[in-house]
């Protein structure tokens, strides 16, 4: 890969449509469009002015065949999505049109993308940093509209500047460290440890809250993975037919007609919840029933949030206590189902569950799913969050595991001068620190990293 290439790929989903998006980024982008291009009205497009479009047709030079009717759109560097010379061909939605222009882009001197290399361009030559590339996929992948906020909000550079203002403070302690350490004989006052330590504190503290967000964070842009277990005829298919108000999962009297696990997503005040109805768990010797089971159990280790549903017209029996066992240390919502019967036998006091943990429904009649939705969204953010909240979020594991790293070695530092060892073991743990930082924005990583990271784009963005 070289930034020299022009590089070219279809940016919209193929298939069928009004307007099918070629793009071409680089600096012979526009007089490679050139070739390709035709005008019925004698217009060039080598004279059209940045940020226009221009009417005409894709063509072979070779062969002068037409191949569609399009826009092409010219945008010049360096204002740019790339920072390049950019030039987006605007053709009919359907596979041949696009296909067939991209290889006549080919042919003419243009390479294939490599997956988000677009993006990756954009951090290359300095119009993003990383942590806002990397935003970008969450924006385009974001499930509620609440997610999408949180992913702009980084994309606009709030992450960043929290980030850069962390690390402007190790590197002032850094710089204070190594005036005193080249420069003794200058009379340079002796370093204040106090100070410092309260410096490296307020920095830690800073950063504590940061990795605090990310389970939050990380819930809107992946989503909650919440698993509805209990044993047979429960009504677990019915709350997950409740929630989403559709018929999504089979309800019938009978027991186990659930084998495999139905997953769909649900949105709760723009929380995206990944909701998997699973097999009843008991005991079976059948097969299929068998395997279900088995995916139910690796469904509660796995998930965030467990949503254990249980029968008020009966009484608790064995089967209700080992589930309760089951899930007991996970974060769960007990969920009391069939509340339209009258005299329900169930003791909710038998399994020691608080009221906070518990909601009392009618998955059939549709009682309770309002408060169940309102348990669920409170149990997975913290006190005080708020609906179109400026609080900057962190939801990449990558960011968290570098403020982890961050952190760590501020501690270290601390302990250092606390040991009364020489400086510049501590002033060497805050770059360190500092580094584990820069991750983050770009400003210090790998090209494996890199290559990883926008690995995961589409090809196209």
């Amino acid at each position: 890969m070289s930034l020299n290439d022009t590089i070219a790929a279809i940016s919209t989903p193929l298939g069928e449509g009004g307007i099918g998006i070629v793009r071409l980024s680089g600096r012979d982008s526009i007089s490679l469009a050139c070739r390709v291009f035709q005008s019925s009205h004698g217009k060039k497009l080598s004279d059209a002015k940045s940020h226009t479009l221009t009417y005409g047709f894709v063509f072979d030079p070779d062969t002068g065949k037409r191949i569609d009717e399009a826009l092409f759109s010219v945008m010049k560097a360096p204002n740019t999505y790339t920072r390049e010379d950019i030039v987006e061909i605007n053709c009919h939605g359907g596979i041949l049109p696009l296909r067939d222009t991209l290889s006549l882009l080919f042919k003419n001197g243009a390479r294939l993308a490599d997956p988000g290399e677009f993006t990756k361009r954009a951090f290359l030559n300095g119009r993003i940093d990383l942590s806002q590339a990397e935003a970008v996929i969450d924006i385009i992948r974001s499930k509620t509209a609440e997610a999408e906020r949180i992913a702009l909000y980084q994309l606009e550079g709030k992450l960043s500047n929290k980030i850069n203002e962390i690390m402007d403070k190790i590197i002032g302690l850094c710089a204070q460290f190594d005036a005193y350490i080249d420069f003794p004989e200058e009379g340079i006052e002796i370093i204040n440890k106090k100070d410092i330590l309260q410096s490296m504190s307020d920095v830690k503290e800073a950063l504590q809250r940061l990795s605090k967000s990310y389970d939050e964070g990380r819930f809107f842009r992946e989503g909650v993975s919440a698993a509805i277990v209990g044993k047979p005829n429960v009504g677990k298919s019915s709350l997950l037919n409740a929630l989403l108000e559709k018929d999504r999962a089979i309800v019938t009297e009978f027991p186990g007609t659930t084998r495999d696990i139905i997953e769909d997503y649900l949105n709760i005040n723009g929380l995206p919840l990944r909701i998997m109805d699973t097999a009843g768990i008991r005991e079976s010797h059948e097969p299929a029933e068998k395997e279900g089971v088995r995916r139910s159990q690796k469904a509660i280790e796995s998930c965030d949030l467990v949503m254990a549903i249980f029968d008020c017209s009966v009484p608790i029996d064995d089967s209700d206590i080992e589930i309760f066992h089951k899930i007991k240390d996970k974060k769960a919502i007990f969920i009391i189902n069939k509340i339209d019967i009258e005299s329900p036998l169930f003791n909710i006091a038998d399994m020691v569950i608080s009221d906070e943990q518990s909601v009392w429904i009618s998955a059939l009649k549709g009682y309770g799913i309002d408060e169940l939705k309102d348990k669920i969204y409170s149990l997975c953010l913290s006190a005080g969050w708020k609906k179109d909240s400026q609080e900057i979020l962190i939801s990449n594991i990558r960011h968290r595991d570098s403020i982890a790293r961050a952190t760590k070695s501020l501690d270290e530092a601390e302990d250092s001068l606390y040991k009364d060892e020489p400086l510049e073991i501590a002033a060497l743990l805050l770059r360190e620190a500092a580094g584990n930082l820069g991750e983050i924005t770009g400003t210090a990583i790998s090209e494996d990293i890199l290559n990883k990271i926008f690995s995961e784009f589409c090809i196209g963005k």
